[in-house]
């Protein structure tokens, strides 16, 4: 039996904390050189910062707008390291003294991340990808245009390739037929239909995709039961080290992302939300203890447990529950 092919998680993502010096600085610490950094301030109301390589060092999309990529003129993530990144003095990740977070992933097939950018030709069509297994999210954002992001994600409905989540907002998933062309995506393409969000003629375009990797990573949804103290638990296989959670059923509840770095114990209760600038609650709702092999709901809080209400989730190891040589991880 296969337990996972990752017995360590901290060679494709990990979290980083640091304090910003209001100059410029490297950031360092991790096991890989990371092909996607996603910065916050967790002190300040500032937007979040999202930089990754294919694009190229300096240019940010900003996960809680719709705006378009912009050009940091060196004051941003100015290069990708083997141990972290470099970054100038821009406000939103580099403010004197604010504390920040950077969640960090490298792109490989191994660990079910891909970066795709295109250009926009307006008509249906597939696009290639390098991820030789089926993608279970996709994030996608116009570069050149103030559009909001696109969301696929295999857990949200029924049927997920008729709907779309917008990262930028705390909107309920919609049904269109223009964003995926109704169509899911394969182990080698993924499906666009027409509308400038995704495939706006001429205009370029940027796809994060996922897929899911035994021990490693999770991408799937739950049903909330409204139990305050006593929630869902979420079976992931792993010990968690990060997750974004939506509720796609309703509308009015933020996306949510919990990690353990921040919260180095039980329970993950500061918060962060990908559609709003907000700094960080520190002592917010007690969402989820993280536990060895998944995740239980800890409130009734609507962004996480509503009863009756589907979550959707996003979720990466700290520790896979069990490695390929059959060593079992410990309990938080």
């Amino acid at each position: 039996m296969a337990y996972t092919t990752i017995d360590n998680p901290l060679d494709y993502f990990e979290t980083i904390l640091y304090t910003g010096n209001g100059s410029s600085q490297n950031i360092g610490g991790l096991d890989f050189q990371p092909d996607w950094v996603w910065i916050k301030s967790r002190s300040l109301v500032k937007d979040h910062d999202l930089y990754d390589s294919v694009r190229g060092a300096d240019f940010p999309l900003e996960s809680n707008t719709n705006v378009a990529e912009q050009d940091a003129g060196g004051q941003g993530l100015t290069s990708f390291r083997s141990d972290g990144f470099a970054i100038g003095n821009r406000s939103t990740i580099n403010s004197s003294s604010a504390t920040q977070v950077s969640w960090n992933w490298k792109k490989t097939a191994t660990a079910g991340f891909d970066i795709v950018s295109y250009t926009g030709n307006g008509s249906n069509r597939t696009i290639s990808h390098s991820l030789s297994a089926v993608p279970k999210m996709m994030i996608v954002k116009n570069r050149d245009a103030n559009e909001e992001w696109t969301v696929y994600h295999a857990g949200n409905t029924s049927a997920p390739a008729t709907d779309y989540l917008a990262l930028n907002t705390n909107g309920a998933t919609t049904d269109n037929n223009n964003r995926w062309n109704d169509t899911a995506p394969t182990s080698s393409v993924f499906t666009l239909g027409t509308t400038g969000n995704v495939n706006a003629n001429g205009q370029k375009f940027i796809n994060y995709l996922f897929s899911e990797v035994k021990g490693y990573s999770k991408f799937s949804s739950y049903i909330g039961n409204g139990n305050d103290g006593n929630g869902p638990f979420i079976f992931t296989g792993f010990k968690p080290a990060f997750c974004m959670v939506k509720r796609s059923s309703a509308s009015g509840e933020n996306w949510l992302i919990l990690d353990n770095k921040r919260d180095s114990f039980n329970p993950q209760d500061s918060s962060l939300y990908p559609n709003l600038a907000n700094a960080e609650d520190a002592d917010g709702a007690d969402y989820f203890d993280f536990y060895s092999n998944g995740m239980k709901v800890k409130t009734n809080n609507g962004g996480t447990n509503t009863s009756g209400a589907t979550y959707i989730f996003m979720a990466f190891a700290e520790q896979p529950f069990v490695t390929s040589t059959g060593v079992p991880t410990t309990a938080r």
